[in-house]
C-alpha cells in the first residue's frame, strides 16, 4: 500500500546525548551506521527483514541536525519517488532534498508541503 507512514527521523545537535536520552527514557534500541552518519532507531520488534511486527508500529532514525532538515520528519512510503516529487510540486510543494540512494535499501527524498512542513519520502529498492 502506498502512502503509509513508515519511518520517522529525529535530528539532534549532540547525537551521543540524544541517543542516551531516548535509550534511557523509552528503552529504544539505537544502532549507529557510521558509514552514512546515521543512527537506526528501533522502537518495536522487527522481523528478519527489519519491518515492525506490530501492526501500525514504525521505527526510525536519528542524524545530526542541519539545514534544511532541522525538525522531526515523518516519512511516507511511495512506489516511485520521482512521480511523488512531481505530484508534490504540481500541488504547490517544493523539493527540499532530491532523490538519493540509501545504501542498497532504497531511495529517500525530502519535500516541503503546502503548509511549510518538511516531510520525507521512501521508495524501497525491491518491492
Amino acid at each position: 500500500m502506498s502512502g503509509q507512514v513508515v519511518h520517522f527521523e529525529i535530528p539532534a545537535d549532540d547525537l551521543d546525548r540524544a541517543r542516551e536520552f531516548y535509550r534511557a527514557a523509552f528503552g529504544w534500541n539505537l544502532q549507529s551506521m557510521a558509514e552514512v552518519n546515521y543512527t537506526v532507531v528501533s522502537t518495536t520488534p522487527t522481523d528478519d527483514q527489519g519491518r515492525p511486527t506490530s501492526p501500525g508500529a514504525i521505527n526510525g532514525g536519528m542524524f545530526r541536525r542541519g539545514e534544511p532538515v532541522d525538525t522531526p520528519i515523518i516519512t511516507i512510503d511511495v512506489p516511485d519517488i520521482d512521480a511523488a516529487l512531481a505530484s508534490v510540486e504540481s500541488l504547490g510543494g517544493t523539493i527540499v532534498h532530491p532523490k538519493q540512494a540509501v545504501l542498497d535499501m532504497g531511495y529517500a527524498a525530502y519535500f516541503r508541503d503546502s503548509e511549510g512542513n518538511v516531510m520525507g519520502l521512501w521508495e524501497n529498492a525491491v518491492r
